[in-house]
């Protein structure tokens, strides 16, 4: 008789140790969980802004073509004017188009570097996806956890 306490204060102890790894491993995961979604938060607000950034940049560059394919069509010697606040000042044809190839140039240079940016994010936004799978795949407690805030 005196085995089997024994053997049940050794179960106990056994089932308690379990209890526990299973608390912390629910709490790592849990606290994984909130990280990823902050990440995820933050990756996209990144993507969004540098999404609106090329938007900018390509009406900028629009603006800019345009502008320069109505200054082609002027005759020479035609007054040409650029807005300085709200004056117009008299300004030379060739000092406009070059002004506006310049903008055109510069804004294809910071369309590419924010395109560069956007498919970086869209890297990190996929690898934050794909780590969301796999801690949802591997803890199905927190999955299941998920899928009850989401339903209510």
């Amino acid at each position: 008789m005196s085995r089997i306490p024994s053997f049940n204060s050794k179960l106990s102890g056994v089932i308690l140790s379990f209890a526990f790894s299973f608390v912390m491993a629910a709490e790592i995961n849990k606290e994984a969980f909130v990280e990823l979604q902050g990440r995820l938060v933050e990756t996209t607000s990144k993507l969004k802004h540098v999404q609106a950034q090329i938007r900018s940049k390509e009406a900028e560059k629009k603006r800019a073509f345009l502008t320069l394919e109505e200054l082609g069509s002027l005759p020479e010697g035609t007054n040409t004017y650029r807005t300085l606040g709200t004056r117009f000042v008299l300004e030379p044809k060739d000092e406009l188009i070059k002004e506006q190839q310049t903008k055109a140039e510069e804004s294809d240079s910071a369309i590419a570097t924010l395109v560069g940016s956007k498919e970086y994010l869209e890297r990190q936004m996929k690898e934050v996806e794909s780590n969301f799978r796999e801690l949802l795949q591997n803890s199905p407690e927190l999955a299941r956890q998920v899928m009850a805030m989401s339903v209510s």
